[in-house]
């Protein structure tokens, strides 16, 4: 399994020396690990297998870091913390991609195999946010683009009908439509055959824009139920409202990460997930992205998201395709969550194959 990462082009001024790269690095190592200010002793501990330095020697370097804006110096603590400048030279230049264990990979099969076309998108993103301890998030794909391959109307009363559209990709869409008056239901057959006639192997925005025409015969079948169904052409065949347009899972396990004991922290997370628009325009930028794209704090580019990263990849189901990922404090563990993304995204795609 490999991982392409797609990086910034930011300038990040002069060039780090080895020394520097390797502080700077081990600075974000044991902060993602820590959650807390990196001292010189510790890390003068830290490194003295790999390297004998002073905590002097250290202090000086971190001090030079500092200047260049790779880590700030918390003003209650005489540790440091990496900026989103030092995570975004550490994405591009010092990470090594981590690779899941043989028990995740186990895991994630297992659990999505058995998933139907239905589940899969929901149950992965249950999976990124159980094993990330981020939120897992997974775009439906639009379907504007997908091929009806047949319609079905079926009565659930007198004055309700569910239209069931089965698409390709094998995604299917049902749309419940009620009516005031009583449906004669003895023409739902032959009307079903007329619809599939016409409208089977066009796309769903093909047809939407062009529905009138391609039924223009259908007047004759003047009954409610063919009124009911003229009515609610938008409806049946629009693509998806923003609510349903994604899922997000892993809300629990993200608060229970240290930035997250701050009251007013845990109430913007509550926010960002309840104002799901937010994260679904966000993900529809990336839906044709190749390879993994990683942004930090304000690279997203979105203020609610100020103070998280976020790692993001797409995947295709047959001819549909949407954007899958998580978000996750700075403070994220980016060398593996990298191969998670990538590797749910790679499962996703072959549910097809």
């Amino acid at each position: 399994m490999t991982s392409k990462v797609i990086i910034s082009d930011d300038s990040y001024g002069r060039d780090l020396t080895s020394r520097e790269r390797d502080i700077l690095r081990s600075i974000i190592h044991l902060y993602i690990l820590k959650a807390a200010p990196i001292g010189s002793r510790h890390l003068a501990k830290y490194l003295e297998k790999e390297m004998k330095l002073s905590p002097a020697t250290i202090r000086n370097v971190m001090s030079d870091l500092e200047e260049m804006q790779f880590i700030s110096h918390p003003h209650t603590s005489a540790g440091r913390i990496p900026t989103d400048k030092g995570y975004r030279f550490y994405v591009d230049s010092l990470m090594n991609i981590e690779k899941l264990t043989g028990r995740e990979i186990l895991t994630l099969k297992q659990n999505l195999s058995t998933s139907t076309s239905d589940t899969v998108l929901k149950d992965a993103s249950r999976l990124l946010g159980m094993i990330s301890r981020y939120l897992g998030i997974v775009e439906i794909p639009h379907l504007t683009e997908l091929i009806v391959l047949k319609i079905e109307l079926i009565a659930l009363s007198s004055t309700k009908l569910l239209v069931v559209l089965a698409l390709d990709s094998n995604i299917v869409r049902t749309v419940t439509l009620e009516s005031e008056i009583q449906i004669d239901l003895k023409l739902l057959d032959e009307i079903t055959s007329y619809l599939n006639e016409r409208i089977a192997g066009k796309t769903l925005k093909f047809i939407r824009d062009n529905f009138y025409e391609m039924v223009s015969d259908i007047s004759h079948y003047d009954t409610p139920l063919i009124r009911l169904f003229l009515g609610s052409i938008d409806k049946i065949f629009e693509s998806q409202g923003t609510k349903d347009r994604i899922h997000i899972a892993g809300t629990q396990n993200l608060l229970k990460n240290p930035e997250f004991e701050d009251l007013e922290k845990v109430r913007g997370v509550i926010e960002l997930v309840e104002n799901e628009e937010i994260i679904v325009h966000l993900l529809d930028k990336y839906e044709d992205t190749n390879g993994v794209k990683v942004l930090i704090g304000k690279e997203i580019r979105t203020k609610p998201l100020d103070d998280y990263s976020l790692i993001v990849t797409n995947y295709r189901i047959g001819s549909a395709s949407g954007a899958i990922g998580l978000i996750g404090p700075k403070r994220m563990h980016y060398s593996k969550m990298i191969s998670l993304v990538q590797y749910v995204s790679e499962l996703i795609s072959l549910k097809e194959k």
